[in-house]
């Protein structure tokens, strides 16, 4: 996404502070973007239907469900990029966040410029997989199977569920099997961020996808980055 197409893109904000809520709006809607607006889980769930958003900005502490909830329905409506909106700054929480479909989040309070960056980021990512898609075949890596057409991935023939974020990720490394991508490189293809100041957002991904591929597949090359292992 270049900042010429921002005006195209709806955002929908699930948030149910009003204070938090209009500022992230007010923001969102002077850097061009088209804003619809939820406050309690099932609102969220509904104006999601109704609007078909290109991304969500969520809440996690919610009425009626909570954030995570509401993440999980969503993304099996269709997959879309996801910026949680937390209080919480515990591991745990976050991994169970980015399990249910999350793609990053920011830990309140936070800045306004750093949603709008987030946001941006992942609506690139976005484009970026869109034309990876188009570009890459199918990859056959000693039984790692990952089809980029049609976002497919199999385990020993067996089919495995992965997040947008993580499916993006594992396309990172699988481009170059063997190889140790930085924390930057990666940073920057799968987020589209200029630096490393998300790792942690990087390696909560990297431990989801070893627990769904398999935690020998992803190497870890302390100080520099990830690769993934061809087996061979």
């Amino acid at each position: 996404m270049t900042e010429g197409t921002t005006a195209a893109r709806v955002v929908l904000v699930v948030e149910d502070e009003p204070t938090i809520h209009e500022a992230v709006a007010d923001r969102l809607r002077a850097e061009g973007f088209t804003v619809v607006s939820a406050v309690d889980g099932p609102g969220a769930v509904a104006a999601f239907e109704e609007h078909d958003p290109d991304a969500v900005l969520l809440d996690v502490m919610l009425p009626g469900f909570d954030g995570l909830e509401v993440c999980r329905r969503i993304q099996a409506v269709r997959p879309v990029p996801v910026l949680m909106l937390t209080a919480r700054d515990d591991e745990t929480d976050l991994l169970v966040g980015l399990g249910v479909g999350a793609d990053d989040y920011v830990t309140k309070p936070f800045s306004m410029r750093e949603v709008v960056a987030r946001l941006r980021a992942l609506l690139r990512r976005v484009e970026r997989a869109e034309a990876l898609a188009r570009t890459t075949g199918r990859m056959d890596l000693a039984g790692l199977v990952v089809d980029p057409a049609s976002r497919r991935v199999t385990v020993d023939g067996a089919a495995i569920h992965l997040t947008p974020l993580e499916f993006d990720l594992l396309c990172a490394l699988a481009v170059e099997p063997g190889t140790v991508r930085s924390r930057e490189a990666l940073m920057r293809e799968v987020w589209g961020w200029g630096d490393a100041s998300g790792t942690r957002t990087l390696d909560s991904h990297v431990k989801a996808l070893r627990a769904k591929i398999g935690a020998d597949r992803v190497r870890t090359v302390h100080g520099v980055g990830y690769a993934l292992e061809t087996g061979a």
